[in-house]
């Protein structure tokens, strides 16, 4: 398959509002989290919230569309000259020519929950403020950016847990493969809420401090919010030298279990055969793999075994899920800037210091950042229900 290029890519999380903040927290291994806090949540918990989230005003004719995920979709928006670089892409291609390709869990579920605390005591009914089709529904994401950068190609959100965006990218290159669109403005954005995070603590996953990414002593998930964008445009015919591609995407659904992995990793495998198929690339290409990692024990253990199944166990590889959280569906356009991030600065993040690793899961797992030219990423998402995707990005030269 053709690749397309990444021209533009920005991101907002517990470690920095756009690129430069990213890169200092990754390159001197910050991490994000602390202590839960987040709006009366009784949970012995720690979460990368985003700062001043609420202090974000919509502009007049999008007031429907303000809750919490939409805020932060705006507020990421402002960072690196994205929305900029949208209108120049416009300018090129037209603007019914450019779709839009969202990926999100959460939406504006805690807009309903706080709908749900003022529904009338009499009646039950919701309060006549609350306009779901513009918070709560998952489209609403895809609606709001759409309508706040005035495009007018096909847009739509893709809701599979924790693959949302990932899949959102793979969804976009398939579109710009078949010749419907020329551009895509593609990302994902989730914000905290209730839900998720005592969700989560029913199911017995959280830790209880920050998460710890295939550590020996690692004791579950550390819920973030982020969101993140990349613009996709058709290849130039020549390139910038430093310019990120993305080279290949592949997807499975294993469905073994309603939340569990494939304990082999089976779908997970097929996922990364995929993508390594579609860029044309054998696994001795790729430089280095952004791991799903959770840091579960059950979807460490099974991603470290479709990892060495294809891999062996010499690619180094990494979670950077210890320094944003587990930002859900936004993870995966997340980890995909941190790819570009990698690729451009010849970066190889280990994430956050974690104690000692957990040695039987056979994998390369970087215990200090590498510095060294990074010519092609791999990069895992994976959902509740066996819902996978790999991404490959690479350089032009």
């Amino acid at each position: 398959m053709p690749p397309v290029l990444v021209s533009r890519f920005t991101a907002t999380s517990c470690i920095g509002r756009g690129l430069d903040q990213t890169f200092a927290a990754l390159l001197d291994r910050q991490s994000g989290l602390k202590q839960c806090a987040f709006q009366g949540i009784d949970i012995n918990t720690w979460v990368g919230e985003v700062d001043a989230v609420d202090d974000e005003e919509m502009e007049p004719g999008l007031q429907d569309f303000n809750c919490r995920n939409n805020r932060l979709a705006q507020l990421a928006l402002r960072q690196d000259g994205f929305a900029e670089a949208v209108d120049a892409a416009a300018s090129r291609w037209g603007r019914k020519r450019i779709g839009v390709f969202l990926g999100t869990s959460t939406a504006g579920i805690l807009q309903t929950e706080w709908a749900f605390r003022r529904r009338d005591p009499v009646s039950g009914c919701l309060p006549a403020d609350f306009v779901y089709a513009a918070t709560h529904s998952p489209y609403s994401l895809s609606d709001f950016i759409r309508r706040k950068l005035r495009l007018e190609g096909p847009a739509m959100s893709v809701s599979s847990a924790c693959s949302s965006s990932a899949k959102a990218l793979a969804s976009a290159k398939r579109m710009l493969d078949a010749g419907l669109i020329d551009a895509a403005v593609v990302g994902g954005v989730d914000s905290l809420c209730a839900t998720t995070l005592y969700g989560f603590h029913s199911l017995g996953l959280l830790a209880d401090g920050p998460c710890r990414p295939f550590s020996d002593d690692r004791k579950g998930i550390s819920l973030g919010e982020a969101a993140a964008y990349l613009l996709l445009e058709r290849m130039p015919d020549s390139p910038d030298g430093d310019a990120v591609l993305l080279l290949g995407v592949g997807e499975s659904s294993d469905a073994y279990h309603m939340s569990s992995p494939h304990p082999e990793g089976l779908g997970a495998r097929i996922a990364m055969e995929q993508a390594l198929s579609s860029a044309g690339l054998s696994p001795a290409s790729i430089d280095y793999i952004n791991l799903h990692g959770t840091a579960t024990l059950n979807n460490d253990s099974s991603e470290a075994k479709a990892v060495v199944g294809v891999f062996g166990a010499t690619t180094p590889c990494s979670s950077t899920k210890g320094a944003t959280g587990h930002t859900l569906g936004a993870a995966g356009a997340l980890e995909a800037v941190i790819c570009a991030i990698a690729i451009q600065h010849d970066l190889m993040p280990a994430g956050p210091e974690a104690g000692q690793r957990d040695t039987t899961t056979g994998i390369q797992y970087l215990m200090s950042n590498q510095r060294q030219r990074v010519s092609h990423i791999l990069s895992n998402s994976f959902g509740f229900g066996g819902s996978n995707c790999s991404l490959v990005f690479g350089r032009s030269t």
